[in-house]
């Protein structure tokens, strides 16, 4: 992960020497700043993830290489995105996101998961989708996403939305280029009142979609659009920006395009996977979204091969996982009001 500072503590530790590092760190960074630290001692973890939390500043990474250990932190809060109010009051657990699979037709740059066509599939499978699926029915999920790696790679694809459409409405995120031959057929068996196609469109015209996609796919994901509502099914259009001006250009395109506010997605790329730049994410900045890959069970969709968004290598029961994902949003409450509470004067 790119940093905006470099500190190197060698062998130190809160115990000796290390704490003054750190807030001579604080005084000279800026908020939204990405400081990675580098020290021998990795047993300091916990603690320095105590001090974390305790100075607000968000734990994005931590990992070991060539026997080193390397944290990256954000200095401070980032501004937190507008949201809708039923977005604030959606209960944890009531929608279900699902990676069918991580290979892709593409390489997108900013992929917050590094799909790419050389990814391993690391595929759900259908079976466990059948599974979860059913059980998701009767915790009363509300609604499933189905994403990827591009999930119409998979050709039980078809068979996976009919599943899930039964349990809930399902929306499938897509890039809308394979919608041809067999694909088409798949397309063509799925019930169009439980099926949404979210299909990814960065801008309103080629240039910035074919940097980050490649070239010609702008014009193969409009192709794929058109196919998509000639079959019926409603489509709604996602696009992940660098900047406020991007967003403000596309929904001007998608306001002559009489794009629906319901059918439309802006997003700001994340700080994760293959992205170099964007905005840096940690658990505490997200309200969790149950998300299942066929590793186990994270906390958003945003980060679902990170460890730090891990929960439970365990998918089933599925109320077990998600009582874990319930588990560790309270432990996050209760983090914040202890912190909320340490410096109380009467």
């Amino acid at each position: 992960m790119r940093t905006d500072v470099h500190l190197d503590i060698g062998d130190k530790t809160f115990a000796s020497g290390l704490l003054p590092e750190l807030i001579a760190v604080l005084r000279r960074c800026r908020p939204g700043d990405l400081v990675a630290v580098v020290g021998d001692d990795g047993s300091i973890r916990p603690e320095f993830e105590t001090w974390c939390r305790f100075t607000r500043n968000s734990l994005l990474e931590a990992t070991v290489e060539q026997g080193r250990t390397r944290w990256v932190f954000r200095c401070g809060a980032v501004p937190a995105p507008a949201r809708a109010p039923a977005e604030d009051n959606r209960p944890v657990g009531s929608r279900l996101w699902l990676y069918t699979n991580f290979d892709c037709n593409l390489h997108c740059d900013y992929c917050c998961v590094r799909s790419s066509p050389t990814a391993p599939r690391r595929e759900l499978g259908l079976a466990r989708v059948q599974r979860i699926t059913r059980e998701a029915a009767e915790l009363g999920v509300k609604e499933i996403f189905v994403t990827g790696g591009e999930p119409f790679l998979r050709e039980d694809i078809g068979e996976i939305l009919i599943s899930c459409g039964a349990a809930a409405p399902t929306t499938v995120l897509t890039n809308g280029m394979l919608f041809t031959g067999r694909r088409a057929e798949s397309l063509r068996a799925l019930p169009r009142d439980r099926i949404v196609l979210q299909i990814s469109l960065d801008s309103a015209t080629p240039e910035l979609h074919d940097l980050h996609r490649g070239p010609g796919t702008w014009a193969r994901t409009r192709e794929g659009i058109q196919r998509a509502r000639e079959h019926g099914f409603r489509v709604r259009l996602a696009a992940t920006v660098s900047t406020d001006t991007e967003a403000e250009v596309f929904r001007q395109f998608l306001d002559e395009e009489k794009i629906a506010a319901d059918d439309r997605v802006i997003r700001r790329i994340a700080l994760r996977g293959s992205a170099n730049d964007g905005v840096a994410v940690s658990r505490t900045d997200l309200v969790p979204e149950v998300t299942i890959t066929a590793d186990g069970v994270y906390w958003h969709p945003v980060g679902a091969e990170d460890d730090d968004l891990l929960v439970t290598r365990d998918i089933f029961p599925l109320s077990e996982s998600f009582a874990a994902v319930r588990r560790a949003f309270d432990r996050e409450g209760e983090h914040a009001n202890k912190l909320a509470r340490i410096f109380n004067c009467a």
